[in-house]
């Protein structure tokens, strides 16, 4: 047993919507407007009351429900967000906690957008090394929590919602290979920058709104395409597979222009890759969980498919996986 599959999926979003038609009532925008540059037309935010761990209890719920396994059954429990319930404990120890789960390890990863890619390799590697039988990953996000939303450059943007996967050990192994990287030099590009130890929060701060997301699109956004692309080929090197044995891709949703450059270099046909970024905007660490959900349930991905996971974010950060879907 030193492989790993993934045996239940399972995702969630808050009932508010908030479409582009909404947008235009606070914001100078218009629906055409965010259509042609990003594919959004609707994004679902939490309520006031509604925390990251919220959304990440349900999503971990119905993936161990997809799996027909009970929370005690999961060695471990691996939460991936940019915006926790607090900076501690670790809300993947919540999560873990509210499902009944005892004495189980668990821990939250923070690599923005990157959040599942990294995930998906670390819970993967843990398995096949013996460490853990079963792990149960999760992205989840809050990011309307986070945005400035008087600031049209990311208040159209992004969405709340998780995204859980249940991986298990097996003798045949999913994991193909993977490629991850970052280039820290330039954190100002995509940041919230005050919060941490290197600018506490302040009155000062907070009324400049250092607590908001602040991003350098046009950076960001060349970034993310030639790191997608990069990343992909490298990733498929290790599998030792080309670009035309890919039969699925799920990409990040962040901007369907970025996807499309993606499907082009890939040559995949839009029939064959998974985006649903019109209906969640960009759920940074939880989009590929949630896609990935939803083309499970709509009879998308198959046994014997080779997907390929890829994804871009804060750090900057970047990374893909290749994949074979079980049986």
């Amino acid at each position: 047993m030193t492989g790993v599959k993934i045996v239940g999926v399972g995702h969630y979003a808050p009932e508010r919507i908030v479409d582009n038609h909404d947008l235009e009532q606070w914001l100078d925008t218009s629906d055409e407007w965010i259509t042609t540059r990003t594919g959004m037309k609707r994004r679902h935010w939490t309520s006031e009351n509604e925390a990251t761990s919220d959304l990440a209890l349900a999503a971990a719920r119905n993936a161990l429900a997809s799996a027909k396994l009970e929370p005690n059954d999961i060695d471990a429990y691996i939460l991936c967000t940019v915006y926790p319930d607090y900076l501690f404990p670790a809300t993947a120890c919540i999560v873990a906690s509210k499902l009944g789960a005892r004495d189980k390890a668990a821990f939250d990863m923070e690599i923005a957008c990157s959040g599942f890619i990294y995930g998906l390799t670390v819970a993967s590697s843990m398995i096949r090394a013996g460490v853990y039988k079963r792990i149960v990953l999760i992205g989840a996000e809050t990011l309307s929590k986070l945005v400035d939303r008087t600031d049209r450059g990311t208040a159209i943007l992004f969405g709340d919602g998780a995204g859980a996967v249940v991986l298990e050990a097996a003798v045949e192994d999913s994991f193909l290979g993977s490629e991850l990287g970052s280039d820290g030099s330039r954190p100002e590009l995509l940041r919230v920058e005050t919060g941490g130890s290197r600018l506490p929060v302040s009155h000062a701060t907070l009324d400049r709104k250092a607590d908001r997301i602040h991003m350098e699109g046009r950076e960001v956004f060349k970034f993310a395409v030639t790191k997608m692309i990069e990343a992909t080929d490298r990733a498929l090197e290790k599998a030792h597979l080309q670009k035309s044995d890919v039969d699925v891709l799920i990409p990040h949703q962040a901007n369907k222009r970025i996807i499309d450059a993606a499907m082009k270099y890939l040559e995949i046909p839009p029939e064959r890759c998974v985006v649903n970024i019109q209906e969640y905007g960009n759920t940074s660490a939880a989009s590929i969980p949630i896609a990935l959900s939803e083309a499970v349930r709509d009879g998308r991905v198959k046994p014997g498919d080779v997907i390929v996971f890829v994804g871009f974010g804060g750090g900057l950060s970047w990374g893909a996986v290749v994949w074979k879907w079980a049986a």
